[in-house]
This record gives structure tokens, C-alpha cells and sequence, in this order.
């Protein structure tokens, strides 16, 4: 330290001194304090551990006193660091992303914590009273002051659930199941309108199938309707591959279509194929959705209307109509029955899962017919005894004459037909497949609100044809035996 660093004091307080006076002075400064030092140094190697604690502390204190003394000032005030003190806080900072990555990694995982101790910045305990640290007594100090600045934190994450996923036996993996598929999930090539239905399927706001079959048609037609051919291709060739299919695919993934949609589909496909690749593109979509508009109204819209007059038919005063849960058909069916004025009386076996049975039951009382519910299938063979027809609505029609129905139709039938009771299903012939089945297992579908590795429940069941007693179509009353030929007549017309 030179004299001009020496402040002077004030004139009032005490005459000046001498310049003599004062230059050894400030010569013996340096001398005191480098003493110190020399004397210490020694000390700490020599017995680095026998020395206390307190003394230790005394010594760091001090020479950190120094330090900063002689140490010059920046143009803010701080002192300025040395390379062995950048280089601690550069480690400490280290330490910390390291730990924060650590955490976040974890977190991610789903582990229940990562550690419950606090984070350690700097050299550790060992290296600390060893003197081992990059940067000896001066790495300690800043380790030191990092940790003490972050004692207490801890980093622990809580663990995230799992989501528990349903198990189904080998035997039984065939089998589809219902899935609420996020939109964020779909395809980017799925129409929004495709979007929509797929979450009403998944969730069974839309169940029957002429329902469902009728809203994809509405569906595909919005999707034709915007639809653009991009250059150098053609409507025949690109409609189906990179537009139709995607949206067939959605539906799919978030419910197995029914077989009803599966006929349709193909339909739309050949009608796809047949248009000439030099026809215009707008009168190309001005011709399939009129083809589709057709198709609704002579397979759907007519053939109900045709099938509700055959089933009237058949319905005489007195009689009492047993049915099992809702179905749209038939509620169609009994409501114009009554309205030209016969009078019957309706029991309705509802599903115990379902309860679809009881809007029925509403709509019904409130037209003005008499209806007795039933929850259950308790007592099925006293209420089938009592009725005088069996009307069930069939999801479809297989080529051998077996009814794919409602889960309860086939325990229905079978009791109805120990008692010579008369079972009418009631059937589009869009509904009918040319595949065969014996069984209710080789399709069908899961009710996915009760599966589980223990159990689970089948939507449908199948009714042989033995215990069948007539088929009405809108091509006419058939025998369940006689369903192949109205598949091969269907067949021919197209």
C-alpha cells in the first residue's frame, strides 16, 4: 500500500505529520500483515487435522480479510473473483443443472422421488477437511457459502398413477372393444365431421346400427363434398386410398363396425371405382352424393316403412307383444300399429346393464299403449307364457339364418320356443352378411365398462335359426333358412 492510499486525517483534529514520520508507517503495514501468513501457512500443513475448528475458522476468516484487502476493487464495488473461486461456482452451478435434470428425468419416469437429502454444491465433507478440492481452501469457501445458501431443498416428485389397463384372456383377444380416442390422436387427414362421430360411437350415444350406418353415409357425404383432387390425380384413384380410407379407419379404432357399415362401405368404394377419370370433379361429387342419398332412402328410409307394414300385419286386437329392451324399429313399428287404431298391450324385458328399456317404456305410455316393464329376466318364462308374439330387432342376419342381436336375445328365443310362443325378427337387408356363424364368440364385441382380467360382458349373443320363426324384410317374410336367397336376389340387383 503506497502513501498516497493513506487518508489524511482532518486539520482540526491533529497537525500533520511529517513525511518521515509517515512512510515507515506505511512500510510496516505489509510487514504485518505478510507475517501472519508466513506463520500460518506452515501450521496447516503441518497438523491440518489437529488443529480446532474454531482456529481453523479463524485463520480462513482472516486471510479472507486479507485477501479482500489486497484485493482491488472493480469499477461496481465487488470484489473480483479469483480463477480458483470462478472455478468453484462454475462447478456449483454444475452440480445444480445436473440435479435439476436428474429431477426432471425422474419426474417423467413416474418415480417416487428422487432423493430426499438436500443438493450438494461444491467439494463434499471429505475433500473439504482433507483439502482435496480443485481449489483447496478456497473451493471449500465457496462450496461452503453455495450449500449453505441452498440447505433444505429437496427434490422430490410425487408418483404418477397408473392407469390400469384391461386384461382380456387369449381365447378371447379376437374381440374388439370400444375406445374414447382423443381428437388430438386422429389422423390429420380425418374430417372434423368424422371427428364428431367417432367420439359419439366410441361412447354409445349412437348404438343401434342402422343408426350408426346411416350417420357414417351423412358423414362421408360432408367429406365428398369437400373434397378436392390434387394435381395429377384423379377423383377414382385418390378418393379412396387418401380420403375415404383414414376416416374408415377412425371409425374403426374407435368402434368395430358393425356389419351393416361394412356393406355400405364396399358400396361406396365400387361406386368410387366406376367413375371415368376424364368426368369433371364437381360433377363427379354431384353424382356420389346423390348415389348416396339414394341409398339411404331405398335401404333405410324405405325399408323401414315397408317393414313396420308387414310387422302391423301380423299385430291383432288383444294381443300382447313381448320385446326385448329399445329398439327403433320397433318402437316405429308399435307406434303406427296404434295409430290405426288396434289395441295390444306390450311387455318389455329390458336389459339389466343397458336399461334401454325404460325411454321405451315412456314413449310408449305416453302414445297411450298399455306397457308392463320388466328390469330383468327374472320370471322370463311366466311373461313369455303370457304373451302371445316375440318381436326382436336383429343387428344383423348371418347366410345360415343365425340372428346377431342384443345380448338376452337368444335366452328370449330359446324360451320362447320351449313353450310354442312365435319369435319375429325384424331385419334390413342391409343388415344381412354372407358370413356364418354358430356361436356368439367368433363376432361380437367387449362392453368396455365391464372388462376386466376376471370378467367381462358380450354386447351381443346369436340365435340359431331352429329358434327362429320368421325373418321380415323389405323384400318380404322369409324363413330363417331363406336368408341366403335374399343375399343372393340382393346380389343380382346390384
Amino acid at each position: 500500500m503506497t502513501t498516497d492510499q493513506v487518508e489524511q486525517p482532518p486539520a482540526a483534529a491533529a497537525p500533520a505529520q511529517p513525511e518521515a514520520q509517515s512512510q515507515p508507517e506505511a512500510q510496516s503495514q505489509p510487514e504485518a500483515q505478510s507475517q501472519p501468513e508466513a506463520q500460518s501457512q506452515p501450521e496447516t500443513k503441518s497438523q491440518p487435522e489437529a488443529a480446532p475448528k474454531s482456529d481453523q475458522n479463524a485463520k480462513s476468516d482472516k486471510k479472507k480479510s486479507n485477501a479482500k484487502a489486497d484485493t482491488p476493487a472493480t469499477e461496481g464495488g465487488a470484489p473480483k473473483l479469483t480463477g480458483a473461486e470462478l472455478k468453484a461456482k462454475a462447478k456449483a452451478e454444475k452440480a445444480a443443472r445436473r440435479a435439476q435434470a436428474k429431477s426432471s428425468k425422474d419426474q417423467a419416469k413416474g418415480e417416487a422421488a428422487v432423493s430426499s437429502n438436500p443438493v450438494q454444491l461444491g467439494p463434499s465433507a471429505a475433500e473439504v477437511k482433507a483439502g482435496k478440492g480443485k481449489g483447496g481452501r478456497q473451493d471449500t469457501v465457496a462450496g461452503a457459502a453455495a450449500a449453505s445458501k441452498n440447505a433444505g431443498f429437496k427434490t422430490s416428485v410425487a408418483p404418477l398413477p397408473v392407469e390400469p389397463k384391461n386384461i382380456i384372456p387369449e381365447c378371447f383377444s379376437h374381440l374388439s372393444m370400444a375406445k374414447r380416442i382423443p381428437m388430438t390422436q386422429a389422423d390429420k387427414d380425418v374430417h372434423p365431421t368424422v371427428l364428431a362421430l367417432g367420439q359419439q360411437m366410441g361412447t354409445f350415444a349412437i348404438d343401434e346400427s342402422i343408426l350408426r350406418l346411416k350417420a357414417t353415409l351423412l358423414a362421408f357425404k360432408k367429406v365428398i363434398t369437400s373434397y378436392n383432387t390434387p394435381p395429377g390425380n384423379t377423383l377414382a384413384r385418390h378418393l379412396t386410398p387418401h380420403v375415404l380410407n383414414p376416416q374408415i379407419e377412425y371409425l374403426t379404432a374407435c368402434r368395430p363396425m358393425c356389419f351393416s357399415m361394412g356393406n355400405a362401405i364396399r358400396w361406396l368404394k365400387l361406386q368410387v371405382s366406376k367413375i371415368d377419370p376424364d368426368f369433371a370433379e364437381h360433377e363427379a361429387k354431384k353424382l356420389l352424393c346423390e348415389s348416396i342419398d339414394n341409398f339411404i332412402q331405398e335401404r333405410i328410409t324405405m325399408a323401414d316403412i315397408v317393414i313396420m307394414e308387414q310387422v302391423g300385419k301380423k299385430i291383432r286386437d288383444g294381443d300382447v307383444l313381448l320385446i326385448h329392451g329399445r329398439s327403433t324399429l320397433i318402437e316405429r313399428t308399435l307406434l303406427g300399429a296404434y295409430k290405426e287404431g288396434k289395441k295390444f298391450s306390450v311387455f318389455i324385458v329390458d336389459d339389466p346393464y343397458a336399461r334401454t328399456g325404460q325411454d321405451l317404456a315412456k314413449t310408449l305410455t305416453v302414445a297411450g299403449i298399455k306397457v308392463t316393464y320388466c328390469g330383468d329376466f327374472g320370471g322370463l318364462r311366466s311373461h313369455i307364457q303370457e304373451a302371445d308374439k316375440i318381436l326382436l330387432s336383429a343387428e344383423s342376419m348371418f347366410n345360415n339364418g343365425s340372428m346377431y342381436g342384443r345380448s338376452g336375445s337368444c335366452d328370449i328365443a330359446v324360451a320362447a320356443k320351449e313353450v310354442g310362443k312365435p319369435v319375429i325378427a325384424l331385419c334390413e337387408t342391409i343388415n344381412i352378411t354372407e358370413r356364418v356363424t354358430t356361436d356368439s364368440v367368433t363376432y361380437n364385441e367387449i362392453d368396455p365398462e365391464r372388462s376386466s382380467a376376471a370378467a367381462f360382458r358380450l354386447l351381443f349373443d346369436t340365435t340359431p335359426a331352429q329358434y327362429l320363426s320368421m325373418v321380415i324384410t323389405e323384400l318380404g317374410s322369409v324363413q330363417p333358412t331363406s336368408v341366403s336367397d335374399l343375399l343372393r336376389k340382393l346380389e343380382e340387383s346390384n
